[in-house]
């Protein structure tokens, strides 16, 4: 059980640096846009956040799917049922 536990322990880890980044880069055009950078510079910064929490928000979709949706305690609900969760769950992280 101890191996399962830094799994996750390194999972989250990933995930925290992820954020950290995404913070570092939120912060990056915060100081482009007081310091008056080009438009253009501030968009490509802005497009790599975009980027950043795409991959993000992908990742914790995965891991939901991988953790809740597929799950052996959901194996009451029907294949239906499951179907209309992740359906849902995919519509909701593309709007």
């Amino acid at each position: 059980m101890p191996k399962k536990l830094s799994e996750i322990s390194k999972e989250k880890q990933k995930l925290f640096s992820r954020i950290r980044r995404l913070g570092g880069q939120i912060s990056a055009v915060e100081r482009a846009v007081a310091e008056g950078d080009e438009c253009a510079d501030i968009l490509m910064l802005l497009a790599a956040i975009r980027g950043g929490v795409n991959s993000l928000m992908a990742e914790i979709l995965e891991d939901h799917v991988r953790l809740h949706i597929s799950h052996p305690d959901r194996h009451g609900e029907s294949r239906q049922e499951l179907t209309e969760d992740l359906i849902s769950l995919v519509r909701a992280y593309l709007k």
